[in-house]
């Protein structure tokens, strides 16, 4: 993947980031390329990335605008969550790691469903959480709109699938 300065990617477990410029740093006396990433969400913060690296830690450009109707279509689908905690912790880790917008519209599909029907652990909130603002990071960057405004977009997809 071709990346340069001013691309928007997404780096899993990170969230939406872009390229603020690329370094060049010696690292065990040899001279290695970073991807010098600065987070888009409001926590903020720096990360570098060497180059070569890219592909294997699944970082990946943001999603293009004309995926967003699939993605808000994914939301609007009824989940059924494993009934047991663990497997559900192993899925939702595994989702979360691939960093795919339709992986963490799963993960808020599936505990969004769970949590109507009862409360959520403090550990599963925090990844609906963490999942629900990546996805509201990525939609407001890609649509052009605020935080808020993505967030309503995707409450407005999880409340139609109520109605289904």
């Amino acid at each position: 993947m071709n990346l340069t300065v001013g691309n928007k990617v997404n780096y899993p477990h990170q969230g939406p980031c872009v390229i603020d410029e690329v370094v060049d740093r010696v690292v065990d006396g040899r001279s290695m390329s970073f991807y010098h990433l600065a987070i888009l969400d409001d926590r903020g913060g720096r990360l570098l990335v060497p180059t070569d690296k890219v592909q294997a830690l699944g970082i990946r450009r943001l999603l293009e605008r004309s995926q967003i109707p699939k993605l808000f279509g994914q939301l609007k689908k009824v989940a059924a969550p494993a009934t047991n905690w663990k497997q559900r912790a192993i899925e939702h880790s595994k989702l979360l790691t691939s960093g795919s917008p339709f992986d963490l519209a799963a993960v808020v599909e599936s505990l969004t469903e769970l949590n109507e029907t009862k409360a959520l652990s403090p550990r599963e909130r925090e990844t609906l959480d963490r999942a629900k603002r990546f996805l509201i990071c990525e939609i407001s960057e890609v649509m052009g709109e605020t935080r808020s405004a993505a967030e309503e977009y995707i409450d407005q997809a999880l409340k139609a699938r109520r109605k289904q």
